[in-house]
């Protein structure tokens, strides 16, 4: 029984609401350049090397650390999606996941440069906050938008958080190249810089955004909570929800191929011989590229489909996988970076709001719920994957090279998929 019901608005300007959902997406991207792609991985391969470990086994462990604190969360998406449906409890879950994620970042500032292994636990530990909290960011989307403005919302978010981790990362950068900050000392700003724009930014978040679809909680939420996910189980394997159910699937494998050329670029970069600062000006120039096609994709969305968009995207990440395997020079990781920041952001928005306007109202926080849950396991297996590859070819080259596995797969389910 639903308690309360969004009502939808047909004003073309975004409004408060929408835009306050939309700077979470500008405060936690801080996390995702800073911490994921771009100092953490450089910090640690410098500890790696002093440590004794080969390129190709660090790139392993970051690797594994992706895949085990992504496990755990996938592990448990499943109760804490149902839960969220509840009133009152998507709030709440999402402020303890998103208050983890902050302190174990600003945590990742006191470890120091002699403890690889711990880095590493506090990192799964920040990540694990930071994708769990994302669960139930992504599920808002229902609550602040409806389903003619998904696309908009969805892009927009996409490309206002590729500038919210650019500007922190700039900042970060600047004082790099100044010599503003030095030695170690500047890997540990950096991490409190995502910390506390992470924490200032989500502030118009905690006051604007509210839970507006929601079942009425019952006296025992986690006995009714498996209840929930047996009976989305059940829809899923309904006739009248086929498409729904092939979409799921085919996004479990395309979108495990970007988050893993996501997670894997700055050590990928390092092991063919880039240098560090190449690496960060590369990064650099890929969230710059990734905001306005961001939002483009949402533009050419309502022109061609949804649908066109997401394979064209699919396609290009397919390409990027071939050509990967012949990047051994500064110029050659360039134009994998700026291919990459065409397609990235686009692909996610478009994937969210196209499942957006996929499911039944009566039951879309139930069915966002394992939208998100499929996107949580899927990223398990493409890290694993580019580990194991990396390891036995002793080539990074081919470990990314095999991620076109993923992405030919997500690409012939999508193309089963009948549109509206």
């Amino acid at each position: 029984m639903l308690l309360f019901k969004k009502t939808a608005t047909n004003s073309s300007r975004l409004t408060k609401t929408e835009w306050s959902w939309i700077l979470y997406d500008w405060a936690n991207s801080s996390f995702g350049i800073i911490v994921v792609t771009a100092v953490l991985p450089i910090f640690l391969t410098s500890i790696g090397r002093k440590a004794g470990f080969s390129s190709a086994d660090i790139n392993a462990y970051w690797s594994y650390a992706n895949s085990i604190s992504t496990l755990l969360v996938a592990f448990s998406a499943p109760i804490l999606g149902a839960l969220a449906d509840f009133a009152g409890m998507k709030g709440r879950l999402f402020n303890f996941f998103t208050g983890l994620g902050i302190l174990a970042t600003a945590a990742l500032a006191l470890v120091g440069d002699q403890h690889f292994w711990t880095l590493l636990i506090v990192f799964v530990f920040a990540n694990i906050g930071y994708s769990a909290a994302n669960i139930f960011y992504d599920s808002y989307l229902i609550d602040v938008s409806s389903d003619d403005r998904m696309d908009k919302v969805s892009s927009t978010g996409y490309g206002w958080g590729y500038m919210g981790g650019l500007v922190p990362f700039l900042a970060f950068y600047l004082m790099v190249s100044m010599h503003i900050l030095k030695g170690n000392g500047a890997y540990y700003t950096a991490f409190i810089i995502a910390a506390v724009w992470w924490l200032i930014w989500t502030i118009p978040f905690w006051l604007n955004v509210r839970q507006q679809n929601s079942l009425v909680k019952p006296d025992r939420p986690v006995f009714a909570a498996y209840s929930e996910i047996l009976h989305t189980l059940k829809h899923l394997m309904t006739t009248d929800y086929r498409q729904m159910a092939l979409f799921l699937l085919a996004y479990f494998f395309y979108i495990d191929g970007i988050n893993t050329i996501f997670t894997v670029a700055s050590t990928f970069g390092l092991a063919v011989g880039i240098s560090s600062s190449d690496l960060l000006m590369v990064l650099l120039v890929v969230q710059l590229v990734a905001f306005p096609f961001s939002i483009i994709y949402g533009i050419l969305s309502k022109k061609f489909g949804t649908k066109k968009l997401l394979l064209t995207g699919i396609i290009i990440y397919l390409f990027i996988s071939f050509y990967a395997l012949f990047i051994h020079s500064v110029t050659e990781f360039w134009i994998l970076g700026v291919l990459v920041g065409t397609s990235q952001g686009g692909i996610q928005a478009l994937s969210r709001s196209y499942f957006g306007k996929l499911v039944p109202k009566e039951h879309a926080s139930e069915f966002f719920g394992f939208f998100n849950i499929f996107g949580k396991f899927s990223a398990i297996i493409g890290p694993f994957l580019f580990g194991v590859v990396s390891q036995i070819s002793g080539q990074v080259q081919i470990g990314a090279f095999s991620m076109a596995i993923l992405f030919s797969i997500g690409l012939i389910i999508l193309l089963c998929v009948k549109e509206n």
